[in-house]
């Protein structure tokens, strides 16, 4: 028997995430995904309904490759590559006419510095993310989540940043 409501339980908590999905179908909210590069296997975004959630976006190199010298790109520390991955994202919101304002949620992914005995570099994060949240021109601060990560899919990265941003009415 209670084998019995363990299973049932079980079903139960499965079909709960399901709820808002068919409740937004019901609802006629328009998905719509952002696929400027096909060759790519993930969206910039997707947009459902007002709400429009943005893949993590790894900084640009502060100097690229120089084929000619053999040398590798350089992307910089933390502090770096935290305002060149939100300078992106602030480009992909307004292409979508959203701005940072309306960013209501974002998960910061932070990889150790190796310069730094392989520790994440919160006040490096804090120094970009202070630049484009919680200022006199732009007030609002996003709900947030950091946390330090065993690494990043590109192997230079020290950090990627996703959000979601919701359209005002």
């Amino acid at each position: 028997m209670l084998r019995m409501h363990l299973i049932a339980m079980s079903a139960a908590m499965l079909a709960v995430p399901l709820v808002p999905v068919s409740l937004a179908h019901a609802q006629g909210v328009v998905v719509k995904h952002l696929q400027p590069n096909e060759k790519s296997p993930i969206a910039n975004g997707v947009w459902a309904g007002d709400t429009l959630y943005l893949s993590g976006q790894l900084p640009d190199p502060v100097m690229p490759a120089d084929q000619a010298k053999n040398a590798p790109a350089v992307y910089g520390d933390t502090k770096t590559q935290a305002f060149s991955a939100l300078t992106k994202i602030q480009t992909l919101l307004k292409a979508q006419g959203l701005d940072m304002k309306d960013v209501v949620k974002m998960t910061v992914f932070l990889a150790g510095d190796p310069a730094l005995g392989n520790k994440l570099d919160f006040a490096g994060l804090q120094a970009s993310y202070t630049q484009f949240f919680g200022t006199k021109d732009q007030p609002n601060k996003p709900a947030r989540s950091a946390m330090q990560v065993a690494a990043l899919a590109a192997p230079w990265a020290l950090v990627e940043i996703e959000v979601i941003a919701v359209k005002q009415k």
